[in-house]
């Protein structure tokens, strides 16, 4: 009972009964060595991904190197090099399945004598998952829209200067310079809280229409820029300048829509359990899931998702 008086109390200090939140995420994703964007035949078969991609992150992934491997009962161990640093993975195999070597290729073959090797993404993952050695780290995210959607995050790279700033700039040995291209899902989500202790009750019906508004004509052009410019404020990028110190701002074009409507923050996720990294930055962690919430108002009053 004393914990629902105190929420009702805080709750009351709210200005309005229904307030909203504008949210994006990514719904699929591609990764590649930065130098492969400029082989056409190495990017072909990632090409119907790739399309859908208008958002990119520039960063830095150790190089993984393959050391050895020995197996011991069922028990197979891969060790490898991770920008420089020894680490293992341990795999159990299967019955009938063993490591075996051809000069210097290793595989794995059943009893069949079909041969097989895990994929340099599941390997990727499983590094990242169990010793938490491969991460990614964000120097810079851009966008690549152009009209109607026609340009994808490729087409921007190809002639992009910051991308060969970072190059010419070094690159620390052991790493490589790496892209992470993101799809965002073509539709809006719309977070709402109805607040019956709120000061003001009187303007529900109209507040829920605007949300509706704004949720059903967000623009997919509006919306990459939106994610963009969350991401960015979030990660807070080495190499960006524009939106890591002025996003969120009443000043700025494409919030204008959401200030009108009187919205309460937008929000940019990163959550894909596929991912064969961490994400991180000098400002971020390195974590699985990431997501970039943004109150536009300062006013505690209303800060309804984000400052309880």
């Amino acid at each position: 009972m004393a914990e629902k008086r105190e929420i009702e109390k805080l709750m009351a200090d709210k200005l309005f009964d229904v307030e909203h939140s504008l949210s994006m995420y990514a719904v699929s994703y591609c990764t590649i060595p930065a130098e492969c964007i400029y082989d056409k035949e190495a990017l072909k078969p990632l090409m119907e991904v790739v399309e859908t991609c208008h958002i990119y992150l520039i960063g830095l992934t150790p190089i993984i190197d393959l050391v050895d491997a020995k197996q011991e009962s069922d028990l197979l161990t891969l060790m490898f090099k991770v920008a420089g640093k020894d680490v293992s993975l341990l795999f159990e195999l299967p019955e009938g399945f063993d490591l075996k070597a051809e000069g210097d290729l290793l595989y794995i073959e059943d009893s069949n004598g079909h041969r097989s090797w895990p994929d340099e993404s599941y390997i990727q993952a499983k590094l990242s998952e169990q010793t938490s050695s491969v991460n990614f780290e964000v120097k810079y995210i851009g966008q690549a829209y152009g009209k109607d959607g026609s340009r994808n995050a490729i087409d921007r790279l190809l002639k992009h200067e910051t991308l060969q700033k970072i190059s010419l700039k070094g690159i620390p040995e052991g790493y490589r310079l790496s892209l992470l291209l993101l799809a965002i899902q073509p539709n809006s989500q719309l977070f709402t809280m109805m607040n019956p202790f709120a000061r003001n009750t009187d303007e529900g019906p109209a507040r829920i229409r605007s949300g509706l508004d704004k949720l059903f004509n967000t623009t997919e052009q509006e919306r990459i820029t939106l994610y963009e410019a969350s991401l960015i404020r979030y990660f807070y990028p080495e190499f960006n300048k524009e939106f890591k110190d002025s996003f969120p701002s009443t000043n700025l074009k494409v919030l204008q829509d959401c200030y009108e409507k009187d919205f309460s923050g937008v929000v940019a996720e990163i959550c894909i359990d596929e991912l064969p990294f961490k994400l991180f930055s000098g400002n971020v962690i390195p974590k699985n899931y990431h997501i970039a919430k943004h109150d536009l108002h300062k006013d505690d009053a209303r800060r309804m998702f984000f400052g309880l």
